[in-house]
Formats: C-alpha cells, structure tokens, sequence
C-alpha cells in the first residue's frame, strides 16, 4: 500500500510540473521552435559522456512536447538559476588537463556541465528527457558555448550558464548549430533555422 501511494505520489508531482502532450498540443508552435533537420555529427565530448553514461544515451520515445504549467515554469527557473550561483565556471583545461571532457559539475565546470546537470535535475523533477535536449550554439564572437533547450509546447526554451533568465530562443544572441534529438538521447540533429535568430538579434 505504502509502495502505490508513492507511486500516487509522484503521478500527481509530474502532472503538477506538465500537462500530458496529447491533451495540451492543440496548436503547432512554429517559428517559436526549433526546425530540426537529419541526424549530425555527435560532439566528441558527448560520445565520450555516453561512454560511461549509457543509460542517459538511449532511444526514446517520439512524442510531442507536453505544455508547461505555472508551477513548472517556477522549477524551470529555479533550477537555471541555482545552477548558476553554484556552480564555479572553469574550463577543461582548468579542471581536468584536457581540452574537452563532458562531466557533472562538483562545484564547478564549464558550459556543458552546466548543462548535464540542469537536464539531471529537471527529469528528477518530472520533466522527459526527449524535451531536454543539450544544444550547440555559436556566440556572437565566434566562441562555441553549449546550452539547454526546454522542448514544450509553447516553444523551444533556452536554460544557460550565462544568463539567470530563461528565454525562448528566438531571443537570445546565439546561431543554434545542433541538438540532441528528442528522439534518441545519443544522437543529434542539426537546427535549419538556426541562423535566423541571429539576423533578428542584430536588428534589436
């Protein structure tokens, strides 16, 4: 009895952070998401990650994203922003001796990390792992930075180390190259509409 009021118990938490995709998407998001194109090339440091992180690489499920509640979007916020008062940015190279190396953050760790711990935290609280998706972007300096991308309903949503703010997209400063398919956790597909973001980011 114990065993299925907790089982009760976290049902109705994850109902409190989504409301199901099947009764919540009644309209496409359109230019508010993300258009994905064919699977891409996998970072080196993410091949690496699924290495020793099988169980965080495997196929899914494809569904569509579920809507957000008020109640999930306060977790969304939070958990961006704890993050990032945390956790200590540091380089690879800082860190570990290595220019590149995919990890859980132990007080600090750079972009991707970030990352990896966001996405764990979120899918502890009831959030699919085929709506958290590890993206690679380009800065408006050249510089290659890693973010994560929120899949809903209302729009793909960005959570990143160098912003507290959680943003659609579509309003941040980056050329969106690639992501984790939500399909498959251990693959990737490239962004189409990637470069747009950065020709309406300019003209602000």
């Amino acid at each position: 009895m114990a065993r299925m009021i907790g089982a009760k118990a976290g049902i109705a938490a994850i109902l409190a952070v989504l409301v199901s995709s099947s009764s919540a998407f009644t309209a496409p998001a359109s230019a508010l998401s993300m258009k994905v194109g064919g699977v891409t090339s996998q970072p080196i440091g993410h091949y690496e990650f699924c290495q020793s992180h099988k169980s965080e690489c495997r196929a899914g499920v494809r569904t569509a994203p579920a809507k957000v509640t008020d109640f999930g979007w306060s977790i969304v916020r939070e958990i961006n922003a704890s993050v990032n008062r945390d956790i200590t940015p540091m380089t690879d190279k800082e860190l570990h001796g290595v220019d590149e190396i995919w990890s859980y953050p132990d007080g600090a760790g750079d972009c991707e990390d970030f990352v990896l711990l966001k996405r764990r935290m979120l899918m502890e609280k009831g959030f699919a792992a085929g709506d958290l998706l590890i993206t690679v972007v380009r800065k408006p300096d050249g510089e290659g930075h890693a973010v994560l991308t929120l899949r809903t309903a209302q729009g793909d949503y960005i959570l990143d180390n160098l912003n507290n703010e959680v943003k659609l997209w579509t309003e941040t400063p980056y050329r969106y190259l690639k992501r984790q398919a939500s399909f498959h956790a251990g693959r990737w597909v490239s962004i189409e509409n990637g470069d747009a973001v950065m020709v309406s980011s300019v003209g602000q």
